[in-house]
């Protein structure tokens, strides 16, 4: 049970569509109201294993958490953010991590 008190955390998990064909990933961004950190990934994983047999897809068993820091959200929050090392240039970067074309993305 959640409480006031409460802080807000996002959790991303990974998944794989293993009935589209082509097999795409999934990486789902859910955000849960949990004492800590621990409870909050306990919390996301068992509804990824709800949502990954709804799907009829697979759960990878990746939650990566983070804790906004936040007890109430607002427009403009941050609910996620991971920091990543990598030697490539910018340009790199994006197209090996972000832009490979196999996106499945619409902004219309």
């Amino acid at each position: 049970m959640t409480d006031e008190t409460d802080e807000w955390f996002a959790v991303r998990c990974v998944f794989r569509w293993t009935q589209a064909g082509e097999e795409p990933y999934e990486e789902r961004i859910t955000l849960w109201r949990a004492p800590d950190l621990d409870e909050a990934l306990s919390l996301a994983e068992a509804d990824a294993h709800e949502y990954a047999d709804r799907a009829g897809i697979e759960y990878l068993g990746l939650a990566q958490g983070y804790a906004t820091g936040e007890k109430q959200l607002s427009p403009g929050s941050e609910v996620f953010s991971l920091l990543r090392d990598s030697a490539l240039a910018p340009e790199e970067y994006l197209n090996r991590h972000f832009s490979t074309g196999g996106e499945h993305q619409d902004r219309g």
